[in-house]
């Protein structure tokens, strides 16, 4: 790595965001260098415990907050940047199913072939969904879950996966695939993703300042943009 810069790792539901982010700080102060890695959130977390000479940390603020705790970033260095939605999605010109309702979407769910969720937060909630519905014994059998750091749209594209579910700002730009939109209301999952100091970094002031940029409204609307909401 290169130690003059600003190493990142974070979960891949940011990657596009952050990677628009860092263009734009690195515009704004010249002479900034900033490399971003994006991989599962597992594998990010395991890395930044394992002492990898990361400066910043992007991840569900529960994971960062863990890290807090364990010692392997800075307390009092979290920082929200984002609240980040479940949407639904299925192959480019597939049959849409009705998603309007809670209802709705546990027919729908009951009615795909195969289902995709992430191995993220969003998908832990989503199992914790269909345990609460009593369905989770008929939809076991046709659960495709990607490997890290692969996004179910990928699936959904290809065709091994029908009815797929993933942060909206990972499933917007992908080809081949129709985002039917949002989970409902009653059931919309929300993670919220911070970024933290890593305990490895060499230039924690200069990453405090990264993130403070990040989680300005300066840039509010490029998270939008990105199918994320400001915090």
């Amino acid at each position: 790595m290169n130690p003059s810069a600003l190493n990142i790792i974070s979960s891949m539901a940011t990657k596009k965001l952050l990677g628009e982010l860092t263009a734009l700080y690195e515009q704004q102060n010249p002479g900034t260098s900033i490399k971003l890695e994006s991989v599962g959130g597992v594998d990010a977390a395991k890395r930044v415990q394992a002492g990898e000479a990361f400066d910043a940390v992007v991840l569900a603020s529960d994971a960062i907050d863990k890290l807090i705790a364990s010692g392997h970033a800075l307390a009092g260095s979290r920082a929200d940047l984002v609240r980040s939605g479940v949407a639904i999605a299925v192959k480019a010109g597939a049959q849409a199913p009705d998603i309007s309702s809670e209802a709705a979407v546990k027919q729908a769910v009951l009615a795909a072939p195969t289902l995709g969720y992430s191995t993220g937060p969003s998908g832990v909630q989503l199992a914790a969904l269909f345990e609460r519905w009593g369905i989770s014994e008929q939809v076991k059998g046709k659960l495709v879950v990607p490997p890290p750091g692969v996004p179910v749209g990928s699936l959904i594209a290809s065709g091994e996966v029908t009815l797929g579910f993933q942060q909206l700002s990972e499933l917007m730009h992908l080809p081949g695939i129709d985002v039917l939109g949002p989970l409902p209301e009653a059931i919309q999952i929300a993670t919220v993703f911070s970024g933290g100091v890593a305990a490895a970094s060499a230039q924690p002031d200069a990453v405090r300042q990264l993130l403070a940029f990040m989680a300005s409204a300066s840039v509010a609307q490029l998270k939008r943009e990105n199918g994320m909401e400001p915090i």
